[in-house]
C-alpha cells in the first residue's frame, strides 16, 4: 500500500509538524506500507496551465505522479484567509478530475482558532468529492494552542492523529477488498 502525506503549504511550520507526526504514526503502526511525505515548501511546483499532469517536468511532474500512484493520501493544510492555500489548490488543479477515484483521502488541518473548523466541510470536502475521493469522514483539526516550539502538546490531538492513520489504512484496505470482489464478478 502506498500512502502519500501532502503538506499543502509553502510557509509556516505547524502543518509540516503535524504531518511529521502523522507519517510517524503510519510508519510505526503499519511498517509494511510505503509512506512518502511531500511538503510543497520543498518543491518548485508550476502553476497549472491545463496540460495533462504527465506533460509537466521536474518537481511538478514528481508531485503529480506520486499522488496519482498512491492508494491513499493524507492531506495536511493550514487555513489561510478562511480557505485552503493556493499551493494546495494548484496541486488539485494539476490533476485530472477523477484523480482520487479509488483512493482514500484523509484530512489534517491546522488553524489559528476554532473559527475555521467548518472550512473543511464547506470547501475541502466538496473539492475532494468532485475529484471522486473516498474520504475518511472524520478529520484532525489542530489549533494554535495545541503547539509549543514545533511540538504537538495536546494528547487528544496525538490520539486523533493515530486514529486518522488507522482509519486511513483500514478504509484503504476495505475499499481495495470491495473493488477486488466486484472485479471478480465480471469474470474477464
Amino acid at each position: 500500500m502506498k500512502i502519500v502525506g501532502l503538506s499543502g503549504s509553502k510557509v509556516g511550520s505547524k502543518t509540516r509538524t503535524a504531518m511529521n507526526y502523522t507519517v510517524k504514526a503510519l510508519q510505526e503502526k503499519y511498517p509494511d506500507t510505503e509512506v512518502t511525505l511531500i511538503d510543497l515548501a520543498e518543491y518548485d511546483v508550476q502553476f497549472s496551465d491545463g496540460r495533462n499532469y504527465m506533460e509537466y517536468e521536474g518537481d511538478t511532474k514528481y508531485v503529480a505522479e506520486t499522488i496519482m500512484e498512491a492508494d491513499a493520501i493524507v492531506i495536511g493544510t493550514p487555513v489561510f484567509q478562511a480557505s485552503i492555500p493556493a499551493t494546495l489548490k494548484n496541486v488539485f488543479d494539476l490533476l485530472p478530475v477523477n484523480a482520487f477515484r479509488d483512493k482514500v483521502v484523509s484530512i489534517l488541518v491546522t488553524a489559528g482558532s476554532a473559527k475555521h473548523y467548518l472550512m473543511v466541510e464547506q470547501q475541502l470536502k466538496p473539492i475532494l468529492a468532485y475529484m471522486k475521493a473516498q474520504m475518511v469522514q472524520t478529520y484532525v483539526f489542530i489549533e494554535e494552542e495545541d503547539f509549543h516550539r514545533k511540538e504537538i502538546v495536546n494528547d487528544d490531538v496525538l490520539f486523533r492523529i493515530g486514529r486518522l492513520a488507522e482509519d486511513t489504512v483500514v478504509l484503504t484496505e476495505t475499499f481495495s477488498q470491495i473493488r477486488e470482489a466486484k472485479e471478480a464478478e465480471y469474470d474477464f
